[in-house]
C-alpha cells in the first residue's frame, strides 16, 4: 500500500495511508511514539472492507514533515483535526495506539464534533507518561520526575540511548529493543519494515517531553498542572490492554478507564504492547464489534 500526502493549512505535509469502502464509516488510526502509519497495516488489512480508513504519519514521524517542532500532544491532535477537515472527514471513529491514545483523547476533548467514538489501544495515560530520574545504578527513582526537557534528554536509560539509536539509524539495536519491550509476545514477520519506519522519527525528545507534560486530569502530575479536559471526553470509549504489556502498567490502564464516563474495557490475556501484530484478526474483531454495537 502506497502512502499519499497532503499539505495542511499549518504548512506541514502529512503522508498517510487511505483504504476501504467510500460508503462505509470513517476510521482514523493514530499511531504512537517510535512508529508510523505503516505499523497499522495488519489492522488496515483486516478492517478495510468494513470502514473507510485514514492512517497518517504524524508530524515528525514516517515521511511527514517536521518544519515546526511540537510542544504538546495537543499539537498532534490539531494536525489530525486539520487533516480530517482537509480530507472532508466530517466525523470518524478514532483509534489511538500507545502515545496515539493520548492524542486521540485530546482530539475527542477538543474537537468533539469530529469524533464518533474512541478506541484506546495500550494507551498512554490521560495524566501523561512519567520518566523518572535514575540513580547511580541506572534504576528509576520512583517519584522523582525530570522537571525540564534538557534534563530528561540526558536520561541514561530511556531517552539518550534511544535518541542515539535514532540518529545513527541502528536498525539491529532498535529491533532488539522492540523485541524485548514491544514484540515480547510475538515478533512479526514484517519487523524489518516496521523498524525502518521507526528510524524515520525526528522528534523523539520532543515527544517524550510532550508525554511528560500531557495532563488532562484535574490534578498535578508531578510535572504540570492538569487541564481537566478529560471531562470533555463523553463519546463511547473502548480501551484495550494486554496482560504482558511492558510499556503501559495495569494501574495506568485502569486509572484512565476509571476517568471516562462511557467506557468498555477489554483485557487481552497474554497480550503485549502490540496487539496489532500479536493477533490482528482478534483485535480487528474486537474493534469491529465495539463500533457495530454503538
Amino acid at each position: 500500500m502506497k502512502k499519499q500526502q497532503i499539505t495542511l493549512p499549518n504548512g506541514e505535509t502529512l503522508h498517510y495511508l487511505k483504504a476501504g469502502d467510500e460508503n462505509k464509516p470513517w476510521l482514523v488510526l493514530i499511531h504512537g511514539n517510535m512508529s508510523s502509519s505503516i505499523h497499522y497495516l495488519p489492522i488496515i488489512d483486516q478492517l478495510r472492507e468494513d470502514f473507510q480508513i485514514l492512517a497518517p504519519d504524524l508530524r515528525g514521524f514516517g515521511d511527514s514533515t517536521y518544519d515546526t517542532p511540537i510542544n504538546h500532544l495537543d499539537d498532534f491532535a490539531d494536525d489530525v483535526a486539520e487533516l480530517m477537515r482537509a480530507m472532508k472527514v466530517d466525523r470518524a471513529h478514532v483509534a489511538g495506539w500507545s502515545t496515539g491514545g493520548g492524542i486521540a483523547l485530546s482530539l475527542a476533548a477538543r474537537y468533539a464534533e469530529l469524533v464518533e467514538s474512541l478506541i484506546l489501544i495500550e494507551s498512554a495515560s490521560y495524566k501523561g507518561y512519567p520518566i523518572f530520574e535514575k540513580d547511580e545504578n541506572n534504576q528509576p527513582i520512583i517519584g522523582k520526575l525530570y522537571t525540564s526537557k534538557e534534563s530528561m534528554a540526558k536520561d541514561p536509560v530511556q531517552v539518550a540511548p534511544m535518541q542515539q539509536v535514532m540518529e545513527i539509524k541502528n536498525a539491529e539495536m532498535m529491533k532488539a529493543v522492540w523485541a524485548q519491550l514491544i514484540y515480547n509476545v510475538k515478533v512479526p514477520d514484517e519487523v524489518d519494515t516496521y523498524i525502518d519506519e521507526t528510524l524515520k522519527q525526528r522528534n523523539l525528545i520532543d515527544v517524550d517531553w510532550a508525554l511528560m507534560t500531557f495532563n488532562m486530569s484535574s490534578e498535578h502530575n508531578g510535572v504540570v498542572e492538569g487541564t481537566n479536559l478529560i471531562g470533555e471526553v463523553t463519546v463511547p470509549v473502548l480501551t484495550i490492554w494486554g496482560t504482558h504489556d511492558l510499556v503501559i502498567p495495569r494501574p495506568m490502564f485502569e486509572d484512565t478507564a476509571a476517568a471516562l464516563p462511557n467506557v468498555k474495557k477489554h483485557i487481552i490475556e497474554g497480550g503485549s504492547h502490540s496487539p496489532i501484530t500479536d493477533d490482528p484478526s482478534a483485535l480487528a474483531q474486537t474493534m469491529r464489534s465495539f463500533i457495530i454495537s454503538l
